[in-house]
């Protein structure tokens, strides 16, 4: 994932840029940029990896470095960026939030058939930001470029940029997969992945860009350079895991969202009998809390927290590529608080269950503490897909979420004909899966929140929703 935040006002506004890229560090870990436009002297940039370090502590100092008029900033998981462009749209700089599913074909396309050059980084891979900037390049204007750019992207591309007039050229994905905001206030205008960065700093709402929109934005406010596409498939992966709990998208708070949906997990289980016997709901840390919180609130079984997790070093433990890493992290983040686990029956609410193995780890943690059941309930429906638009999942096959694998355990190839009905936990292929997850991370019991719950929890219109995680449909 990632975020960018970008700013254009009648003075300096480095120091709004800074603190609102800060506000994404929650959508990613490994690398971070600065890039700022002033007419007297031009562009500057600094770009950090902030793998082994916060965002803030890498660009300690920065606003004396830098000024400008104009600025961007981003945070992400792919390419180091911004970007600073030379062609024949002058010179600007750009930010790319997505996954560009079809990379390999688009460098064919554009070294092989119309011998063009792209940069590699010293992995050996060519930076997307750049394959992004290259295919812009192509037309006669940002407008035309970017949305030719879109119309041959496979994936999910946000695209901002800061152009040598000062401006800030803004487009959201064209299936409005994630947010783009704007904000305004006297002394200029700012665009935001995350809502409450521009709240913090003094901006009202000014205008959510719709699906595949395209607007410019300068310091007295913003003109509209293409309008919205008619299709919406906002990713719910936004409301149960990636948003931070202030976040808003389309109108729906990310916290509220959370403790509604454990409220209707909760009910479902009472409804159906198959409320456990519990001491205690938690929620496993961060964002699996509130929906567990919700859990409590209904089900009024206490809520409580048999572990803390120890972020003051280990701030996040997904963003590792390597799995055994992510793991081992996971582990040292947990202190127990054996007090509320030894002799304890309990039940933890988890924001999704995707292979299993980190969730596995967690379980055997509560039963080295002393625990006498670990009852799981996931915030969304089973996996069966692996995302193609923002790689939620981090898999490279299907075949490595936890259930479709216990699926072709279970029945082999011919299972995957009945998706659908291991999803519904009423049916007797959808016990069985759950009987095979029970045993494979060792726990009482496991429930998962149906698709039609999370749509409710949600809010928004069914269909401007993406569900292809669970259903394979879009």
């Amino acid at each position: 994932m990632g975020g960018f935040f970008g700013a254009v006002g009648k003075k300096n506004v480095m120091m709004e840029v800074f603190f609102g890229t800060d506000y994404h560090s929650h959508l990613g870990t490994r690398s971070a940029g600065l890039a700022c436009y002033d007419a007297s002297s031009g562009f500057r940039r600094k770009i950090h990896g902030i793998s082994n370090a916060p965002f803030r502590t890498k660009f300690e100092g920065i606003t004396m470095e830098m000024s400008g008029t104009a600025g961007i900033g981003c945070i992400n998981d792919t390419n180091p960026q911004p970007l600073v462009v030379h062609s024949q749209l002058g010179t600007y700089t750009l930010c790319f939030t997505g996954v560009i599913k079809n990379t390999d074909a688009l460098i064919r396309r554009y070294v092989e058939q119309e011998g063009g050059q792209l940069l590699v980084m010293s992995d050996g891979r060519v930076n997307t930001t750049g394959l992004v900037a290259a295919l812009i390049n192509r037309h006669a204007s940002f407008e035309e470029g970017i949305r030719k750019a879109q119309d041959m992207i496979d994936g999910t591309a946000l695209i901002l940029i800061l152009t040598d007039r000062g401006t800030l050229i803004v487009a959201r994905d064209k299936e409005g997969r994630l947010p783009v905001h704007i904000g305004k206030k006297e002394e200029g205008c700012c665009v935001t992945f995350e809502k409450f960065a521009y709240e913090k700093l003094g901006y009202d709402d000014a205008y959510e860009l719709g699906p595949g929109e395209i607007v410019e934005v300068d310091s007295e406010g913003y003109r509209i350079l293409k309008p919205q596409n008619e299709r919406m498939r906002t990713c719910a992966f936004l409301w149960t895991y990636y948003g931070f709990p202030t976040s808003e998208y389309e109108n729906v708070n990310v916290e509220l969202m959370r403790l509604r949906n454990g409220e209707i997990m909760a009910q479902h289980d009472i409804d159906t009998g198959t409320l456990p016997d519990v001491d205690y709901v938690a929620g496993v840390p961060d964002s699996g809390t509130p929906h567990a919180i919700g859990y409590a609130n209904r089900s009024h079984i206490p809520f409580a927290r048999p572990f803390i997790k120890y972020t003051p070093t280990w701030p996040r433990s997904f963003m590792p590529p390597n799995q055994q890493e992510r793991n081992q992290i996971a582990k040292m983040k947990q202190i127990p608080v054996r007090d509320l686990i030894e002799g304890k029956n309990l039940l933890f609410v988890d924001d999704s269950i995707v292979r299993g193995t980190q969730l596995r780890e967690t379980v055997d943690f509560l039963y080295e503490n002393g625990a006498r059941e670990v009852h799981i309930r996931s915030a969304c429906p089973p996996i069966m897909y692996a995302c193609r638009f923002l790689n939620f999942s981090r898999e490279t096959s299907d075949m490595e979420l936890i259930s479709r694998r216990l699926i072709t355990e279970l029945e082999g190839e011919s299972g995957m004909a009945h998706l659908e009905e291991y999803s519904d936990g009423t049916t007797a292929r959808g016990r069985s899966l759950r009987e095979a997850i029970c045993s494979e991370l060792h726990i009482a019991s496991v429930e998962f929140q149906t698709l039609e719950g999370l749509r409710e929890a949600v809010g928004i219109d069914p269909d401007w929703m993406c569900n292809y995680c669970w259903n394979g449909r879009d």
